[in-house]
Order: C-alpha cells, then structure tokens, then sequence
C-alpha cells in the first residue's frame, strides 16, 4: 500500500464515504460480534442491532446530497435515532448524536473539530444511559475520544488522529474483562466495545485505501465465505413473511441453504429474513409460497460497493417502504376501554402470536412485535406510539434491550410518553392486568410498576455455545434456564431443569404459576410440562398458554 496523503479536513462527501466504510466493515464482522454474548442464549444479537441502526443512519446520509459536513452528520445523528435497535444500537445513536452536536453548522471538519466531536459523542453516550458501567462501549467510546483528542494536539491530519482513536479502542476492548466480572467468566470481550472499535477501524481502513473485500480479521469465527471480485457481491435481500402455522426452522434451514450471511428470525405468524445471495429470484420465490410478502428490500450489492470505492453515495434500495416491526393494521387497535374511558393508551412489545393475542384480551391499545433476535427501532416504537390516538401513552417494552430504545423513542414525539421498564411479557402482562380506568395517568404508573416487581419469570431456552457464567459450567446445546434476567441453570433433561428453575424462584411461596409454551413446542408437550409442576406444586393453581415467542420453549411467570 502507498503512503497516503494527509487528510487535512473533511466535507460531508467525506464524511458520507467513511461512515459508510465503518458500516460496511460492521457487516462484515457482524456474526462475530454477535458471538460474544456474555450469556449463551440463541439472542445475542449486538452486531446485528448495530448494523441495522447505522444502515439506517446512512440512508439518511445518502437522502441528504448536502456537501455541509454538519448537516451530513446531522442526517446520520437522526437516521441512527430513528434506527436505533437494543442497547448498543441506542447507545452508538447517542455517540452519533453527540458528533452530529459537535459539528454543527460546519461546513468542514478538521482534526481539531473531529476529535472534539468524539469527545462529545462519548459524554452523550454517558448521559444517556441511566447507570453507567464500565468495561462496555461507553468505556470504549471514552478511551478513544481521549486518546483523539491527543493525537489531534499532535497532528493535523485526520488520518493520524483516526488511527490513534482505533489504536485505542482496541485497547479499551481488550480490558474490558478486566474491567467487568462477568465477561472475564465468560471469556469474552465486550460485544458492543468490539462493535465500535470495528465500526471505527472500517472508516481507517477506507482512509488508508485498503480492500473491504478481503476476509474479515474475525473471519474464523465468522465462517463467511465471501463472494470474489469475479463472482460479484451479489444481492441483500430481505422481506417479512406473514402468514399462520409457518414453519420457521424449515424455513430457515431451506432459506440459509441458497445463500449465505442468513438471519431468519421470528414464529409461526411473521418472520423476517435478511440473507445475501448471487441471485434474489428463487428465494423470494420460495418467501412466496410460505406466506404473504410484505417490506421486501432488494440491494445489489456489488453496485453498492463500485459506488462506495468510487465515492459516490446514492441509495440503492428498492421495493416497499420498511415499515419495521409494527404488525399488520389488525394489531394496531385502539382500545375503547383504556383510551375512550382514561384517555390513556398502552402499547406492549411481545415476540409470539398468542402473547399477543393475550395482551389483546386485556385490552392494549396497540401491539409492537419483538423480543430475542427481534429487537424493534425506536422508529418501530414511535410509530405505534403516533398510530393511537391518546396523548397520554404507557410503554411496555417487555425486553431488557428494548428499553432503551423505548425510552429514546419517547424522546422523539410532542406526546407524552411514560416507559415502565418491564424486562419480561410476564411482567407487561402482570403491568397491564393492574391498569386502573378510574385512575389517573400517575397512580396508574405506581400500581403498575409495583405489579411488575411483584412477578418473578422462569426463562427456558437452549446454550447457543459452551460457557461459564455465575460459575454455572454450559455445554452448547444444553437447556438452561434464566431467573429475572439472570442465568442460574444448565441441565441436560429440559423438564427437570424446569422444575429446579421453579423451585429457585420459590414457586412453593407463591399462588400462580403461568406457563407459556413456545413456538416449537407442541400442545402434547406443553400438557405433559403442566402436570409435572401440578404435581410439584399441588397447592398452586397452575396456567398454561401458547405464547408462541421463537427460540424459548418455556417463558413462566410465578406470582
């Protein structure tokens, strides 16, 4: 590789190109990162909540022909916003919004002014998140915008300083175990530090004119097999398909075999698929046949990336508007019970067909679909939130990673907007069921909340990878189980584990126990599951539903 030139200041063209790059170089390294889930549940899905919320943030860039720098940065800040998916989606919006605030009205950005930016970034990012705790991204984001400003003291080349920055972010990576308990008995580093630290050493990569074709530093983990030069980048595509009874692991073995990069994730009633193939035909084909398409997207990726290394930054998608989580019209209803009466609407997130149609029963005003591998954008989340017609609106995020980007969400309308910080649907759903119509928006949030702490949740699923976590040793594959967000579990009979994980969550000192079997487990099974902790539990009334949410066979409430 030739030395390059200095780069001495940026416009929003350039900004544009290495953002871009960074996100390119997030793609290619998104299965890896999503490997490095401190828990080994099938729901790690750090990379993939990042990359979609920069994709996002660059079609806003790429809609913006600007050659402002501030008002480019400014475009990827409210894409990224907008697009933010799970936490570390959130919180690298907040980095790029603290930028977007550091450039503003900057036509140009030199070393001085970009350093200073990150600066910004990383204390927005602070700010944004209510407990901040070192050895994650914020860490990283902190270290990096210190060492900028440094290097920036020493040169004016924004090159320089950008290779400083990534020189340290990846140092910061590289401590956070150190730094953090639980990813050193891991034995990982952490996924959304590794997520940034890339992101930010992708646009070096462009400065410094390197390949993003060739295979990625990770590529081991990954096991991509990218295209060649010869053979074309091929296609991105991705669609929803919405239908009843779909077969979502046939599905997703059928879809991953005719390419490659697959994400298929959903339940018998919406999937959504992301894959990268040399030709879209066959599998929109087969998409087809499963159910109704709807949001289908198609990029011709090879022309992306001539249009990339050529500098130019047009937008390549087409197909129909991505409409993003929200559920086809049916779903979004407004209650007459809650809004008509109180003047007040809830909206809940759930990831299974009969979940929601529980929360339905008790009367939402509107549902968002989500959960594990499933994370909606807190545009997702703004537009249930714009759809009901109350001003006053309760959130029920449901997830521990949705609830940042519920809370950004309700940054982003006139409406006011009160996020109850539910981690569980059994909590949303115990949340709900205390709704008072007599009470006002403020006893409602009390009653509520105190209803969700109330509840304790058993969440059954398998170990995507061999790991040790709260000294608990995981073989991969082995059914374990979480209580209240924790791992407690790991056994090879899926029943008794159950049963074990019950007892721990002190089932015998309680009076409910409400079972909600999953998606791939049929209603034989979940009978059989039933009895078993009626005989444990003689004493406790004992509920089963279908909550048809992927990739966990049991989610139980116990109250």
């Amino acid at each position: 590789m030739t030395e390059r030139s200095p780069f001495k200041e940026l416009d929003g063209n350039d900004l544009k190109r290495i953002f871009g790059a960074g996100t390119v170089w997030l793609e290619r390294n998104a299965p890896f990162i999503n490997s490095l889930n401190v828990f080994p549940v099938p729901d790690g899905d750090t990379g993939t909540n990042m990359l979609l919320t920069m994709q996002t943030a660059m079609r806003q860039a790429n809609a913006n022909h600007s050659p402002n720098a501030g008002e480019i940065s400014a475009a990827i800040s409210h894409g990224a916003l907008l697009g933010a998916r799970g936490n570390s989606g959130v919180i690298l919006s907040q980095i790029l919004r603290g930028m977007a605030r550091g450039m503003d009205k900057r036509e140009k950005i030199d070393a001085t002014l970009f350093a200073e930016a990150l600066g910004e970034g990383a204390r927005t990012a602070y700010k944004g998140v209510v407990k901040p705790v070192e050895g994650t991204i914020l860490t990283v984001i902190r270290e990096a915008a210190d060492r900028a400003v440094l290097a920036a003291a020493q040169s004016d080349d924004v090159g320089y300083v950008l290779e400083k920055t990534v020189a340290a972010a990846r140092s910061a990576v590289v401590r956070t175990p150190q730094l953090l308990p639980v990813l050193k008995e891991a034995g990982v580093v952490d996924a959304g530090g590794e997520g940034l630290a890339l992101f930010l050493e992708g646009a070096l990569k462009f400065l410094n004119g390197e390949n993003l074709e060739i295979e990625t530093i990770h590529g081991g983990a990954q096991n991509l097999e990218h295209l060649t030069r010869e053979e074309g980048w091929g296609y991105d595509i991705q669609f929803h398909i919405h239908g009843s009874a779909l077969a979502v692991e046939q599905i997703r073995e059928t879809i991953s075999a005719m390419g490659e990069s697959a994400l298929i994730v959903g339940d018998e009633t919406l999937i959504k698929v992301h894959v990268h193939a040399p030709n879209p035909g066959d599998i929109i084909k087969y998409g087809a046949e499963q159910g109704a398409l709807v949001n289908i997207i198609i990029e011709n990726m090879q022309a992306q990336y001539v249009d990339f290394m050529a500098g130019h930054t047009a937008d390549e998608r087409v197909g129909a508007e991505n409409l993003g989580a929200i559920l086809p019209h049916a779903k979004i209803q407004v209650s007459p019970a809650t809004e008509v009466q109180t003047g007040i609407a809830t909206i809940a997130v759930a990831p299974g067909a009969g979940l929601r149609e529980i929360f339905e029963s008790i009367g939402v005003s509107a549902m968002v679909n989500g959960g594990p591998t499933m994370n909606p954008s807190a545009q997702d989340l703004l537009d249930a939130i714009e759809r009901v017609a109350a001003t006053e609106i309760i959130l029920l995020p449901n997830d521990k990673n949705i609830i940042l980007a519920a809370n950004q969400a309700k940054e982003l309308t006139s409406k006011r907007v009160h996020v109850i910080p539910t981690r569980t649907a059994p909590q949303g759903l115990a949340a709900l069921l205390a709704f008072n119509y007599q009470a006002d928006v403020e006893t409602n949030l009390q009653i509520m909340s105190a209803a969700a702490k109330r509840l304790r949740t058993v969440e059954i699923t398998r170990a995507v990878r061999a790991a040790r976590v709260n000294n608990v040793q995981i073989n991969e594959g082995q059914p374990i189980a979480l209580l209240d967000g924790e791992l407690i579990r790991a056994q090879d009979d899926l029943a008794a584990l159950t049963m074990a994980a019950l007892r721990d969550a002190g089932a015998a000192d309680n009076e409910i126990i409400t079972l909600y079997y999953g998606a791939d487990v049929d209603m034989a099974s979940a009978e059989q599951m039933r009895a078993l902790a009626q005989r444990e539990y003689p004493a406790q009334d004992i509920e089963l539903h279908s909550g048809g949410q992927p990739l966990y066979p049991y989610i139980i409430s116990i109250e």
